[in-house]
């Protein structure tokens, strides 16, 4: 996970697998840099991550808490199309914006 300061906020770029534990990590990190930082935009691209189950969801939903809860906004980019899948299944686009959907595989 690398987190870089941009001028419209935290960008947090996954990589690799988002299964359960590696989930858990970035949930930590994140509400430890939220907590720390309080930006006011948040984005999560997930254009580095090779795979990921519901856990994915998680880190989503509660990111999305966080911001919310300090003002802030948050929007995902660079989901794969298996993820998507994910995220639709579980209706999470009725509640975060998600942009350039189609972006890869």
């Amino acid at each position: 996970m690398v987190i870089e300061q941009k001028e419209e906020g935290l960008s947090v770029l996954l990589e690799g697998e988002l299964g359960h534990h590696e989930a858990l990590s970035a949930l930590r990190s994140l509400e430890e840099t939220i907590s720390q930082q309080s930006p006011s935009r948040l984005e999560l691209d997930f254009s580095g991550v090779s795979f990921m189950d519901s856990s994915g969801i998680a880190l989503v939903v509660q990111s999305a808490r966080q911001m919310g809860a300090i003002g802030g906004s948050l929007t995902v980019r660079g989901v794969s199309r298996q993820a998507m899948r994910v995220f639709d299944a579980a209706g999470i686009p009725r509640i975060v914006r998600f942009v350039g959907k189609e972006e890869k595989r």
